[in-house]
């Protein structure tokens, strides 16, 4: 286990990648490239410092940034790795302020890598913690919009040279849709910074210390294959998760529609869980399980894909007909899970209003 996270080092990179897919429940995309720009800008002799949530300044201006648009994008469209600093470049120039440090909109998938890469560029501190303890496909689920702080202005930026600056929205929806639109028009994919915030107000809002989880959580498993455990068991152990089912996947509807990867899983249970059915829905991220017809797990509970034999996560994008999973629920934070949280990340927030949020620790 780790203590207290002071800098990340190439030999941390590769567990945090298996953390954060994880963490990231089939969304935020694939960190495999953004690890490799990390361990590129590491081999350059620049530093991805870590700030504790505690050690925060008050005082201190924080962005929040990562990637935007749909991770089944980035199999083939590849950015060149500065998006998100001109991004925060673009948010710096439009305020007239200077960042003292960086979070993760999301610590799932590969925004838990953005801003590791943005502060090896722009020589910034990475604070520990970040805006959902998970992935979610929108920025007004991020805990900073949950609990009071308004987003706009943004900045946005692509591999191809466009900016955008969103100057004012009457509220974060507004500054998601639009975004949304903008990113469309990018590609699907783009950097996005948002308006700064106070270090006191990151210390209240902020999912902590999950930088670290992401490497505690990718260190157990690679453990476990270097000592032959059960890799599944192992991320189960972890953190504090429940096997949903192992499956093999029979059906997969996946399309792009308005800017996310969109569509569900069939499943066909194997083991001990032989002649069972289940059935995953996605929007970007895995939202809803449900287990011979009924809900077992939903947002903003993770639920979790791993390959069944390598306890390795199985990211949207990734998904294939005929892969064999084991499908995990793991509890969310309190912070995504309070009435204020439910408003914005439960069922109903996604189209699903006859289902209520309940803790799977309640139904499992």
């Amino acid at each position: 286990m780790t203590d207290v996270l002071r800098e990340v080092i190439d030999e941390d990179l590769d567990a945090i990648e298996i953390g954060a897919a994880i963490l990231g429940t089939g969304g935020g995309g694939n960190p495999y490239i953004g690890k490799l720009r990390c361990r590129e800008e590491l081999k350059k002799g620049r530093k991805i410092p870590i700030i504790p949530l505690s050690e925060l300044p008050d005082d201190a201006f924080v962005v929040s940034l990562g990637g935007i648009g749909a991770p089944v994008v980035g199999v083939e469209k590849i950015e060149d790795g500065q998006e998100c600093l001109r991004a925060l470049h673009a948010l710096e120039k439009e305020l007239n302020v200077k960042v003292d440090a960086l979070i993760s909109a999301e610590i799932g998938g590969a925004n838990s890598m953005e801003p590791m890469l943005t502060a090896a560029q722009a020589g910034l501190p990475v604070v520990d913690g970040d805006g959902m303890g998970r992935a979610f496909p929108e920025m007004q689920m991020c805990t900073w919009s949950i609990y009071g702080h308004r987003e706009a202005p943004g900045a946005m930026a692509d591999e191809k040279g466009n900016i955008v600056v969103i100057r004012e929205t009457p509220n974060d929806i507004w500054l998601e849709r639009i975004a949304r639109s903008v990113v469309v028009a990018m590609g699907a994919a783009a950097g996005l910074a948002t308006q700064p915030m106070r270090g006191d107000f990151v210390k209240r809002a902020a999912v902590p210390n999950t930088i670290t989880q992401a490497l505690n959580l990718g260190r157990a498993v690679l453990n476990a294959h270097a000592t032959n455990a059960d890799p599944v068991q192992t991320v189960i152990n972890q953190e504090r998760g429940k096997l949903l089912m192992t499956a093999k996947i029979t059906d997969l509807q996946r399309h792009l529609k308005g800017g996310f990867a969109v569509g569900h899983i069939n499943l066909d249970g194997f083991g001990k869980f032989n002649g069972e059915t289940g059935r995953i829905d996605l929007q970007n991220e895995f939202l809803v399980f449900w287990y011979n017809g009924n809900v077992k797990v939903c947002t903003p509970d993770l639920i979790v894909v791993l390959d069944s034999d390598t306890g390795l996560p199985i990211t949207t994008e990734m998904l294939r007909y005929g892969q064999r999973v084991a499908v995990l629920g793991l509890p969310a934070h309190p912070l995504m899970r309070s009435p204020e949280a439910l408003k914005v990340v439960g069922p109903a927030a996604f189209g699903y209003s006859d289902i209520t949020f309940n803790p799977m620790e309640d139904k499992l």
